[in-house]
């Protein structure tokens, strides 16, 4: 019976290790930040960081100002063409690789592997505590070429880019968007669909 009693909590122990490699995130602020003409005012891209982590607040606040659901009807604060939400957000942190869910608003944990390195070409990159990763799923788009798909896919993404600016530039962090990255690489990191696209990434952290 003993033998059982500590098998059994073994194996919740280990359900329970495994279950914290998810990240719930506390709920987003949303409200207060910089007027929005100052925001504007002080959008910049950064390519210099410093290395100190942001909050998990930061890091709730930053997602759903980028692409969180705003209204009860599941809609967005950046617009989609047709509502399709093709988009997702890949998180890369210091302790792995994550898949923002927006419902839960949870990190949902992809790879325990750090590859921020990845997220772009220029020796600043390693020095960003956050990247962001927009990727496009065209397989839930369900009409026009490929081509069409991808330039539609695009311009969502770009409204999802202009949203981590102006948080970045509210909250007094730094950030740079960038589409000079090894995407088949990358890809491989992130376990991406054939479906699934690269389309930019951001780093994200205090400037320095």
């Amino acid at each position: 019976m003993k033998r059982i009693t500590i098998t059994i909590i073994f194996i919740l122990c280990g359900i329970m290790l495994f279950s914290q490699k998810n990240i719930k995130l506390p709920e987003p602020k949303k409200t207060g930040g910089m007027p929005l003409m100052e925001a504007l005012s002080n959008r910049a891209t950064s390519r210099s960081f410093d290395t100190k982590p942001i909050s998990l607040q930061q890091l709730s606040n930053l997602l759903w100002a980028a692409y969180g659901i705003n209204r009860p009807d599941g809609k967005r604060t950046a617009p989609s063409s047709h509502n399709i939400q093709e988009s997702d957000i890949y998180v890369l942190l210091k302790t792995g690789v994550y898949l923002w869910d927006p419902k839960t608003n949870l990190l949902n944990h992809q790879s325990e592997e750090d590859v921020r390195s990845l997220a772009g070409m220029q020796d600043f990159i390693q020095s960003a505590p956050v990247q962001l990763i927009l990727v496009a799923n065209i397989a839930n788009m369900g009409y026009g070429t490929e081509a069409e798909k991808m330039n539609t896919a695009s311009l969502d993404v770009g409204y999802i880019s202009q949203n981590i600016y102006l948080y970045c530039a509210s909250a007094g962090l730094a950030t740079g968007a960038r589409s000079s990255i090894d995407r088949v690489i990358l890809g491989q990191k992130l376990k991406l669909k054939p479906s699934q696209f690269i389309i930019i990434a951001h780093s994200i952290g205090y400037p320095k």
